[in-house]
């Protein structure tokens, strides 16, 4: 297979070994009239034929709204936003949350541009493939793979912490053996399932942010609690700026993590009823739902907890829910029981965490192994169209890692974590240069950027803004442990993901001989939306259908709730 092409499918091959087996029918006969194929053969064919290849295109819209929202609400805001807070103040954490998030639109404007134009289950290998070299495409791949691989283990850890708060004397293993069969039949029923649930859990967590927000306000203005706070945390010891462009700096990189997940929404376009309609949708929403939940949380938190609180520097795992700013504002604005709601809400992000991180990583290997970069027994799916054997040998490999992560007093878990962390930036690398040769091509090859199903804005200011970003972040990331005392185990640990992606990317160019495809090369034609809708493989859609509803179905279309006609 030429690099840039997707190739035919599986079943376009059946069929046409099918239509060879009724040609040489004809033409091979012998005098008695007898074929020169059995009946056998062409049973047996035909079973092959019903078989089901390819992944199935049932994922409403409104599950995309939410998962695409519901992926950056995790505990990076709910525990991890008051390290920020204490390391820049609270001018300093908004600053870093607005400039990450700004980062966090531009690669999910670069991601939908190109995912509504070409459809895919795994954006990083085939657009990499694509775009760049199918080398890189290779290693950014399974790169993203182990990534949400490792995150699932680490999320197997972080359940069994969340329930010990309630239940301390039962061992947290049975708890998170429990959830990785939980998450494992949510994915193995059918992508509505995953969807389904997932819509769910999302939902919850956006309302718990916007509960937080009402709650946050009344607590300011003395309403709740009866303590007029107003912007007097702004004017303390620290604030509102900590440690100045240092601080920031700081607050950035704890910010960048926090948003992590965001991009598995490019993920479910694969499986999307109708990407040139839904896609657009969810990410034109992209920067006002970043806008609403992030940056308004991190506002309510500046204001109403001093940045001098020696909780928030402590608080940064899920067993730290107690002193979680969520927990401490509730608590401020007099609800005892806030511990609790938290450790309930954080119960669900870790099983949305690891349920959406299943299904990517599935996915990513399905598509990886209908390229010829993973064993072929990969590429089957159940009737239903999920990738069996891609699922049952992640939910495997993250329980191993579990297993593992709980040797060494927790060292084993911290260096996974920063080992998924830092894959998660290369991956967002990788995304806004394919963006960056993406449109470059497509107007090199004659074509009106103007003609796109949708346009990312501000190209091509975009994806250079966040390339640069993310660059800055990947290697500042580990400032800590070279200055002011260089530490080798936490150096090795932050960066390894690096050497390891250039082992992929050099490893499979050394073996295929692959070379960087020029722009006039790129395929833009194999597997884009234009071709599917002209085969009839997706629903055209109409423009007129947005026009048809009311505003208030536009606002809860706008936070994912609404259920869209077809």
């Amino acid at each position: 297979m030429e690099p840039g092409d997707a190739g035919p499918s599986s079943r376009n091959i059946t069929a046409r070994h099918h239509a060879s087996i009724v040609s040489l029918q004809e033409n091979n006969a012998d005098g008695s009239g007898k074929p020169s194929v059995s009946a056998k053969d062409e049973s047996a064919c035909s079973a092959d034929r019903q078989q089901p290849t390819e992944l199935q295109r049932k994922l409403k819209g409104r599950q995309m709204g939410m998962i695409a929202i519901g992926g950056t609400i995790g505990t990076g805001l709910f525990i991890g936003s008051g390290t920020t807070l204490s390391e820049a103040g609270p001018a300093g954490s908004l600053v870093a949350f607005v400039v990450m998030g700004s980062m966090v639109y531009f690669v999910c404007t670069s991601l939908g541009e190109m995912s509504t134009f070409m459809p895919t289950s795994d954006p990083f290998n085939h657009f990499g493939t694509r775009f760049l070299d199918p080398a890189l495409g290779f290693a950014l791949g399974w790169t993203y793979w182990y990534s949400w691989m490792l995150t699932v283990g680490s999320e197997l850890v972080a359940c069994g912490m969340v329930v010990q708060y309630w239940l301390p004397h039962v061992t947290g293993v049975i708890w998170s053996l429990i959830t990785v069969a939980v998450i494992f039949v949510f994915n193995a029923i059918s992508v509505r399932g995953y969807g389904e649930a997932e819509f769910w859990m999302s939902a919850l967590k956006v309302l718990t942010v916007i509960v937080f927000f009402v709650v946050g306000i009344l607590t300011v203005t003395g309403v709740a609690g009866g303590d007029y706070i107003g912007g007097r945390n702004w004017h303390i010891e620290g604030a509102p700026f900590r440690d100045h462009i240092v601080g920031v700096l700081k607050a950035c990189i704890v910010a960048a993590f926090s948003f992590q997940g965001t991009e598995i929404v490019g993920i479910t376009v694969g499986e999307c009823e109708n990407p040139r309609r839904d896609v657009p949708r969810v990410i034109r929403s992209v920067f006002w739902r970043i806008l609403l939940f992030y940056v308004s949380s991190i506002l309510i938190i500046g204001l109403v907890i001093p940045n001098t609180d020696k909780n928030l520097a402590n608080a940064g795992g899920a067993s730290d829910v107690a002193i979680s700013p969520f927990t401490m504002v509730f608590e401020k604005a007099g609800a005892r029981w806030a511990a609790n709601l938290m450790n309930a809400i954080v119960l669900v992000t870790v099983l949305s965490a690891g349920n959406s991180g299943l299904y990517a990583c599935t996915r990513v290997m399905w598509v990886l192994a209908k390229e010829g970069k993973a064993p072929r027994l990969f590429r089957r799916v159940t009737r239903k169209g999920v990738p069996i054997w891609c699922l049952l040998f992640t939910a495997f490999c993250s329980t191993v890692v579990f297993c593992v992560s709980l040797a060494g007093n927790q060292r084993v878990y911290v260096f996974l974590i920063n080992l998924s962390g830092l894959s998660g930036i290369i991956c967002w690398l990788g995304i806004s240069l394919c963006h960056w040769r993406f449109r470059r091509a497509y107007v090199a090859q004659g074509h009106d950027p103007n003609h796109l199903p949708y346009r990312a804005a501000f190209f091509p200011f975009g994806p250079v803004y966040a390339f640069s970003l993310l660059a800055v972040i990947m290697v500042g990331q580990g400032y800590s442990t070279i200055w002011p005392t260089f530490d080798a185990s936490g150096f090795v640990s932050t960066y390894l993901a690096i050497p390891l992606f250039l082992l992929f990317w050099l490893m499979w160019k050394y073996v295929k001989k692959t070379k960087w495809v020029s722009l006039v090369d790129i395929d833009l034609d194999t597997g884009s939306i234009i071709e599917m809708e002209r085969n009839g493989d997706i629903k055209v859609f109409s423009p007129d259908e947005d026009t048809k509803q009311s505003r208030w179905k536009k606002c809860l279309r706008f936070i994912g709730c609404k259920k869209r006609v077809a």
